[in-house]
């Protein structure tokens, strides 16, 4: 599909009225786990753009063109209440915090692996690790809190297991600033991933902001706070690798192509009837914001889109799935690794006086007080052994054990054995 050779709707026609914006919430016993992971990659994939258009009007003088990006802009926080609001009234938001943390482990391998760029390649795997690790913190905290297995949330698609553990990415964030593409030589994949994945990944901080003060426990309210800062290093992480060279009405195209893209994917991918007819609603929405973004171009830039995007078909749809064999094999391989400024290193290798270790002995003086690991110690003590969901042992040996939580893999050295990362050796359009 190529949306710039669609007809698009008028921009006035996309308005609706609150009974039109109030959609069916699904049933949480019901769905299926990946239709909940898509409608939080939407929530923030519309956050995003909301907020870019928020951050282009402060940087503008021009009135028409600000008039103009607020218009589209409300369109889109109505359609951002909309999808936000199929969440149930009954799903807690510590049962929705699994639904994130699966959306992150399975959205980032599942562009990695689409990635033909080895250094975006080596950023979304390295963070990938990360929010597998998450996953594994909040489903030990779900247990104790509700009696529920997060097994059960996630299909069983997604293994809950510890990855490097939370303790470790703790970073100096001068570490988490990396080298940004061009978008006018970059694959149009790696484009769009780099979007694709910042908006994701910022939607999971501003949650985790967001509901850090509204957990009802010290325990919950400190794991949220700690895994929220684990958040904004990765959103200052993937934020760097996108554009900064495009102008404003540029980089406005690109996230109209990519909400384009994205609505399209979850419509060719998503099995709920309801929610599926959503996406097909909104791709015909942002298909006109596409369409006035290409005027507003034209107007103020005196540019082609073909200038910017020169070929608009989409590239093959991005699909929700599990990744048990590709997330073991990330883990297997560089666990060990952190970031040293724009590259990752082993922590082996790094020196003594490495920020990294620097910035732990600062924010983890101790282990005894770190959330991450009380949360998994807490139900060590409780249960006997942590909460998991494995097809097969820790492909980390060190990583195996159910009465210990590990605090020392990918934190210090020699603790675990890693390779190296490792490119996908595709051909480049």
């Amino acid at each position: 599909m190529n949306p710039f050779k669609e007809k698009p709707l008028s921009i006035l026609s996309s308005f609706q009225n609150w009974k039109q914006l109030y959609p069916q919430s699904y049933n949480k016993f019901e769905v299926d786990p990946y239709t909940k992971t898509r409608i939080i990659l939407m929530n923030g994939t519309e956050f995003e753009a909301n907020w870019f258009s928020h951050q282009f009007a402060r940087h503008s003088t021009n009135n028409d063109l600000r008039r103009e990006l607020s218009v589209t802009r409300s369109i889109e926080k109505q359609q951002q209440l909309k999808i936000s609001l199929l969440k149930p009234a009954n799903e807690s938001p510590l049962e929705h915090t699994i639904s994130y943390e699966q959306l992150a482990v399975d959205l980032t391998a599942e562009l990695a692996k689409k990635e033909c760029d080895c250094y975006v390649k080596k950023a979304l795997d390295f963070a990938l690790l990360e929010d597998f690790d998450h996953l594994y913190r909040y489903a030990n905290l779900l247990e104790m809190e509700q009696g529920l297995q997060a097994e059960k949330l996630v299909g069983r698609y997604t293994e809950i297991m510890p990855g490097r553990p939370t303790i470790s990415h703790h970073r100096f964030n001068k570490d988490n600033v990396k080298r940004n593409i061009n978008s006018k030589t970059a694959d149009k994949q790696t484009v769009l991933n780099t979007m694709i994945i910042t908006a994701a990944e910022q939607q999971t901080m501003n949650y985790y902001m967001n509901i850090t003060n509204l957990a009802t426990n010290d325990l919950s309210r400190k794991l949220y706070q700690e895994i929220a800062l684990v958040e904004e290093e990765h959103v200052t992480q993937y934020e760097s690798l996108m554009d900064s060279k495009a102008t404003w009405l540029e980089m406005l195209l690109w996230h109209e192509y990519c909400e384009c893209y994205l609505y399209w994917s979850c419509y060719e991918t998503e099995t709920d009837p309801y929610v599926k007819a959503l996406w097909e609603e909104n791709l015909d929405i942002e298909i006109g914001h596409l369409h006035k973004a290409v005027e507003l171009l034209k107007k103020y830039e005196n540019k082609d889109y073909t200038e910017v995007i020169p070929d608009g078909t989409f590239p093959a749809p991005i699909s929700l799935h599990e990744n048990i064999e590709y997330v073991r094999e990330i883990l297997d391989t560089t666990v060990q690794f952190t970031g040293l400024l724009e590259d990752y290193v082993n922590v082996n290798e790094l020196p003594s006086d490495a920020n990294f270790f620097q910035y732990q002995s600062i924010i983890n003086p101790t282990i005894e007080i770190v959330p991450s690991h009380i949360v998994i110690d807490t139900h060590i003590k409780n249960y006997g052994k942590d909460y998991r969901f494995e097809v097969a042992p820790n492909p980390i040996k060190e990583l195996r054990s159910r009465t210990i939580d590990n605090t020392s893999v990918g934190r210090k050295k020699n603790e675990a054995t890693s390779t190296d990362f490792f490119c996908n050796f595709c051909k480049r359009k």
